[in-house]
């Protein structure tokens, strides 16, 4: 593992954001109201480019943020973050997006969480992740699952989408449950 490039997996690689270019990429996906509807707990609002990038350059310094590329043809379909740092108990959260719907349940999501969660435990010394996802995000929660994560508890009817009422999901993964998951793959790995 430890030859092995940080930031890429099987399907994605996790790359520097262009504040400029990417901005405008990130506005772009924010026009999807369901993409919307499912990254974020607020009410759905528009941002432009510029006020997107005048987010990130005031928030960017206390975030680990990345752009979600394919391996296959270098295109960015998605982001990924840690944030909310507790550096003295080494806790983080995490957010991730992709926003290109043609690649929604596809898996890249997922390879993408297992390249932040290395990243996490393995280069920013983290004991643990931490995520919320809403009930309504079926495939995101599956997602986490397959890549670790566990429910951890709910916030009943907490959230408001499309008129209805849904559950807030609080998920989180600990060092030592992750590299349990590695062993047990280098473990699947030889046994064939």
């Amino acid at each position: 593992m430890e030859n092995q490039d940080v930031f890429t997996g099987k399907q994605v690689r996790l790359v520097a954001a262009d504040l400029e270019a990417d901005c405008k990429l990130l506005a772009e996906w924010d026009r999807d109201s369901e993409y919307q509807r499912l990254l974020n707990s607020e009410r759905a609002v528009r941002f432009n480019a510029r006020q997107t990038q005048t987010f990130f350059e005031k928030e960017i310094g206390s975030m680990h943020f990345f752009m979600i590329q394919k391996l296959d043809d270098d295109r960015k379909i998605g982001m990924v973050d840690l944030s909310g740092f507790n550096w003295q108990v080494g806790n983080a959260w995490v957010g991730i997006g992709i926003g290109e719907r043609a690649y929604w349940g596809k898996g890249y999501g997922t390879d993408a969480m297992r390249i932040l969660l290395r990243y996490a435990f393995i280069e920013l010394n983290l004991n643990r992740v931490t995520l919320n996802v809403f009930e309504i995000n079926q495939r995101g929660l599956r997602s986490y699952q397959k890549a670790g994560f566990r429910e951890e508890g709910r916030e009943p009817k907490a959230l408001l989408k499309a008129g209805a009422r849904y559950d807030l999901i609080y998920m989180g993964i600990l060092r030592s449950e992750w590299e349990a998951m590695q062993f047990d793959s280098l473990q699947e790995g030889s046994a064939q």
